[in-house]
């Protein structure tokens, strides 16, 4: 990455650090800690304070990505329910409402094998 002449170390650090965390749901310990150390050296902080910021960006960035994918499925769920489809989950509920009426039908007509439902 070429810097500009007017650029500080601290700025490049930070840029990094940005461009790090664009990729922050797969940063590895082992290259947080390089990037700790890249920051502490060039930036003029500590490493502990480079180390926290790292994290507290990385925790940041994956608690917006998660917000995202919440809105947007979100959105898909509505478009699935303006276009009639149905969910899993209700899908599976409607199999199973199915199972329990074929299971008490079964049990009206006194099919071989299943127990009379107890008199009222």
């Amino acid at each position: 990455m070429a810097a500009d002449n007017n650029s500080s170390p601290l700025l490049e650090a930070l840029e990094r650090l940005g461009l790090a965390a664009l990729g922050a749901v797969a940063l590895t310990a082992e290259r947080a800690d390089a990037l700790a150390d890249e920051l502490a050296s060039s930036g003029g902080m500590r490493r502990d304070e480079a180390r926290d910021l790292i994290e507290q960006t990385t925790h940041r960035w994956r608690g917006e990505a998660l917000r995202m994918s919440e809105r947007a499925g979100a959105g898909l769920e509505g478009l699935f329910q303006q276009l009639g489809l149905v969910s899993r989950s209700e899908h599976e509920e409607l199999e199973l409402r199915i199972a329990q009426l074929e299971h008490r039908l079964r049990l009206v007509e006194g099919e071989p094998g299943t127990t009379p439902p107890p008199p009222h």
